[in-house]
């Protein structure tokens, strides 16, 4: 049905615009396109009219709400102190009481500054830069055709005509109220008589009917034609834009697939291999090689070949092989550590095979193998056992005195020898242990640079994933300029960039991928570099170069599965294993002397043979300690242990050979000969020592009289001559053997009381008329005794000083033995000047209680004194300093005095120039003329005046 309103037309393309664009409502401006979609998807689109209905929490923060109310209208309204709600409660006076309180903020909302909003602003910045840049570049097009307005109004003016009802989408004539609505029955009533009203009322509903029907299918033929003009449009524009583009990019995604799949034959070939790979590297005994290419390809099959049908029972054929290369690195470990230490020790070689032992110990700390220290430890015990067991098996088969077919045993065919034999098979043994710790510590130093080098990688990984770490913060903090490609109006945006910031940009972009370590290599459904390989996995594994001692370049690998903890553990234990050599050696060095010491061989060393055993045991311990670092105890106690009875034999036969010299001495002056000078003469000049003995030379020299010590002469026995040699001995074995040093300086503190003691006893006490025979004991013997007992305390400060310098400082309070012993002395000799001052007490006591004053003069009594007096000054004087001598003259005359003083006084003798005091003057004078004759004695002063008592 034609209709008589003209329809809108439709809208005709143009080479300017070929676009369809709705009919726009005059009423209403049109809005022009403010932007282009932003870089970023995340922010929002759109004029800032339609931004403003969004809530702000800026502008909304001085908007009144609900938490401005100063009074609770419910809480009012339920006033529980209230007995009845009110009726009335809105009265005039209501609210006047009302008050004003301020509310608390709730902490539960933030207070929102501008400040939290800076680093949003600064995120956004360059992408706001580049907004704008693109706005500036790609201005809106405003092309539309205002003179298709009126058309396209009108067109929707005659579809407005239509009533809404037909427009609906749940339309249905099948309702009844959509059917009464569509054809009202007012129209087809004809009960009232009013017929002809009502056909033409229904012929005017059927023309309007048509009439909408007319305007529908006219619009709906305009439509049609324009959604056809418009999909002929953008299949043009896919032909010409899009279709080749994406030829491009399909053929570029099927290539990179190709190359992919490519590569992954590759590598599935590669992994092919690794098998037969690992048996060729485990013949040539790479096991650190084998080890890596087995984890390579672990790491491959989980992550690069996962879900590969042909590989599904690699992954545990893999783990199989390594635990049986565990097993070989333990067995080849313990065969290398067999070969290094039994090899011959003459070899000059200290490490055997070094490239070899870095291998396996690389091999083991990545395996977490750490108890190889154990196979190495073991091997020593029973490298040390051998060393002893073929020096002995030499050293008897160069003996023809010693038949082995009957002598079975090794040990007793090594008591057998004499001690220069036994002393040089000691001498060997020491030497091939010293070589033994030498290599010991050389392997174990290699061993200890491989556990250190880990060691070391390991917290340089650990630093350089820290760097990493801060390096990836601060990235994650700087501006994201990656830019997008964006499609507008048919143009890239990338067009409008000039080439120099696009390459920038895409280098910036393409390094941040590849650092990236959550980058996902070669997928199969993404578009890559085509040069993706098959080392993806194995890169992961980066090395770093050491060397060794030995010169030898280590390689360490991140891959070890070793902390830090245990590490330096490992690196403890090595060191504690060098020093469990050192205590292996000394232990079968000590089970070598007990089994020698059985039959109390090492007793019966003399002292020569006992100084050369412990110095050759010393210097043993001492090359040890250098060498591994720590002082052994077992030798050194088992040394100490025969140290000990060393020194008690040697004080028993010292002491022994003393009391006989004492028993047989006769107390007589001996001559002194020359070595005896010679000695005396050696600890004048600070030598503590025996001198050696001068070929020839002694037996040319008489000996002396006496014994000159410093300028002063001294007169002494046979047995204290020898008693200073004895001293000297002693004194020479603490220099030779230092760790006796207080145990002789006990004994030789009991060597000199005794000597004290039993000399006393023999002349004080008169012991030697029964021991030796002597008729009886003379002033000379007891001059001489007293003599000895000075020469014996002359040396004692000499004595004491040499030890003192050899004592530990803890034990320096031993030294007061020496002052004892030298009051002891003293006393000794102070007795023994009493003894003689007593002698002539006894005998001015016997003559001068029978002396009378009567001529002649002299007397009888003071010529019997004085001859007396001769002779004891004859008797001493060539023994005695001249000044002691003096000084026990002094005290007899003070009791020749005293004697005398008391037969005057008994007398009634005074001093009154009577024909008595005369006759006592002259004998008194004759005593005093002979005394100072007497050699020595005349310049002493008498004082003879105190014979006579004071007058009252």
């Amino acid at each position: 049905m034609a209709s008589s309103h003209s329809s809108s037309p439709v809208p005709q393309g143009s080479s300017s615009d070929i676009f369809f664009k709705k009919e726009v409502d005059p009423s209403k401006h049109i809005r022009p396109v403010q932007s282009l979609p932003d870089v970023c998807p995340k922010e929002p689109t759109g004029d800032s009219s339609s931004l403003c209905v969004a809530p702000s929490l800026v502008a909304d923060q001085h908007r009144w709400t609900i938490y401005h109310s100063k009074v609770n209208l419910p809480a009012a309204l339920n006033d529980p102190r209230l007995a009845k709600r009110e009726s009335d409660f809105f009265t005039k006076t209501w609210g006047l009481d009302f008050v004003d309180t301020e509310v608390i903020p709730s902490f539960y909302l933030p207070q929102i500054s501008k400040e939290h909003f800076t680093i949003y602003q600064q995120e956004i910045s360059q992408r706001e830069k580049i907004h704008e840049r693109c706005k500036t570049i790609c201005p809106p097009k405003d092309t539309f055709d205002r003179t298709l307005l009126h058309t396209h109004d009108k067109s929707r003016t005659d579809l407005e005509q239509v009533p809404k009802i037909f427009m609906k989408p749940d339309f249905a004539l099948d309702d009844s109220l959509t059917f009464n609505s569509v054809l009202p029955w007012s129209h087809f009533n004809t009960a009232g008589g009013k017929g002809s009203r009502d056909a033409a009322s229904s012929k005017l509903l059927q023309e309007k009917l048509s009439h909408y029907l007319d305007i529908v299918e006219d619009y709906l033929k305009k439509t049609s034609q324009a959604v056809k003009m418009l999909r002929d449009k953008i299949a043009q524009i896919d032909k010409v834009m899009c279709e080749g583009s994406l030829h491009i990019l399909r053929l570029a995604l099927t290539r990179n697939n190709c190359v992919k799949v490519f590569n992954k034959l590759k590598l599935m070939a590669t992994v092919h291999q690794t098998q037969p790979t690992v048996q060729v590297l485990l013949s040539t005994s790479e096991f650190v090689g084998a080890l890596d290419l087995i984890a390579t390809t672990q790491e491959v099959l989980q992550q690069e070949l996962q879900g590969i049908h042909s590989f599904r029972h690699l992954g545990s054929q893999l783990c199989e092989l390594e635990k049986l290369i565990d097993k070989m690195m333990i067995a080849e470990f313990s065969t290398y550590s067999h070969s290094d230490l039994n090899r011959p020790l003459e070899d000059d070689c200290q490490v055997l095979e070094e490239e070899r032992l870095v291998s396996l110990v690389f091999g083991l700390l990545k395996q977490r193998k750490l108890n190889f220290l154990e196979i190495y430890g073991e091997e020593m015990i029973i490298t040390a056992k051998n060393i002893i067991k073929q020096c002995v098996i030499n050293k008897v088969s160069q003996i023809e005195e010693i038949d082995t077919d009957l002598v079975v045993k090794l040990a007793d065919q090594m008591r057998m020898l004499n001690f220069p034999q036994w002393f040089d098979l000691l001498k060997d043994i020491f030497s091939k242990f010293t070589i033994f710790l030498q290599r010991v510590k050389a392997t174990l130093n290699i061993i200890h640079s491989v556990v250190l080098s880990v060691l070391d990688k390991n917290q340089r990984t650990r630093e350089l994933e820290e760097i990493s770490q801060q390096k990836n913060v601060a990235k994650d903090n700087s501006l994201d300029t990656e830019v997008a490609y964006l499609i507008h109006e048919g143009m890239f945006i990338s067009d409008a960039f000039s080439e120099g910031e696009l390459t920038s940009i895409a280098v910036d972009t393409t390094s941040q991928r590849n650092a990236s370590p959550s980058s996902e290599p070669c997928s199969s459904d993404s578009v890559s570099e085509p040069e993706c390989t098959t080392d993806s996995s194995s890169s992961k594994e980066q090395t770093s170069s050491s060397a060794t001692p030995g010169g030898v370049d280590i390689m360490v690998s991140e891959d070890m599965k070793l902390t830090d903890l245990e590490l330096g553990k490992l690196a403890n234990n090595i060191q504690e294993l060098l020093y469990n050599a050192s205590d292996i050696c000394h232990d079968r060095a000590v089970k070598f002397l007990t089994s020698r010491a059985k039959d109390g061989f090492l007793e019966k060393l003399n002292s020569t043979e006992f100084i050369t055993l412990s110095r050759l045991m010393e210097a043993f311990i001492l090359d040890t300690e250098q060498i591994c670092g720590k002082k052994s105890m077992s030798l050194l106690g088992a040394l100490q242990s025969q140290a000990n009875k060393f020194v008690n034999r040697f004080h028993e036969e010292r002491k022994t050979k003393l009391s006989l010299l004492l028993d047989n001495e006769r107390w007589k002056q001996a001559d002194v000969p020359a070595e005896f000078q010679d000695l005396v003469d050696c600890i004048s000049d600070g030598k503590i020592a025996l001198p050696e003995k001068k070929s020839g030379a002694t037996e040319e020299r008489k000996p002396a009289e006496v014994l000159i010590v410093e300028g002063q002469q001294y007169a002494v026995v046979g047995t204290v001559l020898l008693l200073i040699r004895i001293i000297l001995e002693y004194c020479q074995c603490v220099d030779n053997i230092p760790s006796v040093t207080t145990d002789m300086l006990t004994r030789l503190s009991d060597l000199l009381k005794y000597f004290n003691s039993r000399s006393c006893q023999l002349v004080l006490g008169a012991g030697a008329l029964q021991v030796v025979g002597l008729k009886t004991i003379t002033t000379k013997n007891l001059a001489l005794s007293s003599r000895c007992l000075q020469l014996i305390v002359h040396y004692i400060p000499v004595i004491r000083a040499h030890f003192e310098a050899r004592l530990p400082p803890k034990q320096s309070n031993m030294l007061r033995h020496f002052d004892h012993i030298t009051k002891d002395y003293h006393d000794h000799i102070a007795e023994i000047s009493a003894k003689l001052v007593a002698i002539m007490d006894s005998l001015f006591d016997k003559l001068l209680s029978k002396y009378e004053v009567k001529a002649p003069v002299p007397s009888a009594c003071f010529r019997n004194i004085c001859k007396q007096m001769a002779k004891m000054h004859e008797a001493i004087f060539d023994l005695l300093p001249e000044e002691q001598t003096q000084m026990l003259f002094l005290r007899i005359n003070a009791s020749y005095k005293l004697h005398l003083k008391k037969q005057l006084s008994h007398l009634n003798v005074i001093n009154d120039g009577g024909p008595q005091n005369g006759l006592v003057t002259a004998d008194v004078a004759f005593y005093t003329g002979n005394l100072q004759a007497l050699k020595g004695l005349k310049d002493l002063d008498l004082n003879m005046a105190e014979i006579w008592e004071q007058k009252r």
